[in-house]
């Protein structure tokens, strides 16, 4: 009966292994386009909303999976900062406001 057990424990494993791999390919690549007004910190903040929430629903199907979750919070980290960092690029830009 262990070898039962093991057995499935793998298959669990493989099921757990083969949703991460689907759900790092949907977190890759384009998840959402988001428009922000550089000098207007309400626009940057709904900016990253918006990504934050984009992530949300591409991760959603494999929450729980523990090869998921680690990732979701530092990509979306990763993306708010890339928000950040354009906002204020294009803010000191000529012109720019």
């Amino acid at each position: 009966m262990a070898r039962i057990a093991e057995i499935m424990e793998l298959f669990q494993m493989r099921l757990r292994v083969e949703d991460a791999c689907r759900a790092f390919r949907s977190l890759d690549g384009e998840l959402a386009k988001v428009t922000l007004r550089p000098g207007d910190a309400a626009s940057v903040e709904a900016a990253m909303r918006q990504m934050e929430a984009a992530v949300d629903r591409k991760a959603a199907p494999f929450r729980g999976n523990k090869f998921v979750e680690p990732y979701v919070k530092p990509l979306k980290d990763k993306y708010c900062a890339a928000i950040l960092a354009k906002a204020a690029a294009i803010k000191g830009k000529p012109g720019a406001s």
